[in-house]
């Protein structure tokens, strides 16, 4: 396959403007070196990392490729400090923030040489964060997995809305997982995309084979917004979002969710595999997903079909 130029491929010295999500319990070493590898940008999801756990991810990561590869953090971290200084220690060059205010660390990052991307979902933040000098943008519409905007803006009308009000390099994410849609993306203004669901269900996501093999059994309808109260989360729908969408109806405080959602049920869903107890987060796409395949297999599907798509609309 040809190579591809724009601001994306240049900012982060990758083959296609292709970005792995940087996914709680699915998106470790194994999976963002295999992305790396395949020209696409990798991303190490500090989110369900302890410290130490995440060095030894960028480790491992590091000795799997010779390729550009970045860390995502939510900024509302616990142990947030750590986090970034561990990504100074050991070197790691691209960083993408989300779920927080980017001011906080965008200069700290940007001092130290790296690149930063934060994701919006809205042009509100968008702008933000162009203010605090990020490298580039991620919007992310309401399509996406795991936790999600309160704009409820989709990805179809908030990229473009997103590109009229800033200049910087712009990636789309949300509901994005074909050919088509990278295509789709880039005509409303993006010059990249971000992908999760489909880099979730693949051999070298480590989530677990349930949750992988779940994903490929969802239809249309089967995922849904919820736990608005608290931060807005896509769900699949199983016990666990039926206990939740129960409290929410009888209007259950913030403490009642507060409890119910508990600790760790991310990880009791998306690593461990309890498909009815845990939090099972994932896009809408989720329903055109029908077979768990490798990583480099599923970039090459998505440029090659890309590719064909544009040489026929541009002939």
């Amino acid at each position: 396959m040809k190579d591809f130029s724009n601001r994306i491929t240049t900012l982060f010295n990758i083959r296609f403007p292709i970005i792995q999500a940087g996914m709680v319990w699915c998106s470790g070493w194994r999976l963002a070196s295999a992305v790396s590898n395949a020209g696409g940008l990798g991303l190490i999801g500090a989110g369900s990392m302890h410290p130490e756990t995440l060095r030894e991810h960028i480790w491992k990561c590091k000795a799997a490729t010779n390729k550009p590869f970045g860390v995502n953090v939510p900024l509302l971290y616990p142990e947030i400090e750590k986090i970034m200084n561990i990504i100074v220690e050991q070197q790691v060059k691209i960083v993408f923030t989300a779920a927080g205010n980017p001011i906080l660390w965008t200069s700290f990052l940007k001092d130290r040489g790296i690149k930063v991307a934060h994701v919006v979902s809205s042009v509100k933040f968008a702008k933000k964060a162009e203010q605090c000098g990020v490298d580039a943008i991620v919007a992310e519409g309401f399509e996406a997995g795991g936790h999600n905007g309160r704009e409820e803006t989709t990805t179809l009308v908030l990229i473009p809305m997103v590109r009229d009000a800033v200049s910087s390099p712009l990636i789309a994410a949300g509901g994005i997982g074909s050919g088509r849609s990278v295509l789709a993306a880039e005509i409303l203004g993006a010059e990249g995309s971000q992908i999760g669901s489909r880099f979730a269900a693949s051999h070298e996501s480590s989530a677990h084979e349930k949750f992988k093999q779940k994903i490929t059994e969802l239809d249309e309808g089967e995922t849904v917004v919820t736990l608005k109260q608290l931060t807005p989360v896509r769900l699949v729908k199983n016990k666990f979002y039926h206990k939740v969408q129960d409290a929410e109806l009888r209007g259950a405080s913030k403490q009642e969710l507060d409890e119910i959602l508990g600790k760790r049920r991310s990880k009791q869903g998306i690593f461990e595999g309890d498909l009815e107890e845990g939090e099972l987060e994932i896009g809408q796409i989720s329903a055109a997903i029908r077979k768990i395949q490798g990583a480099k297999e599923i970039l090459n599907e998505i440029w090659e079909e890309y590719c064909a798509l544009k040489k026929a609309i541009c002939v």
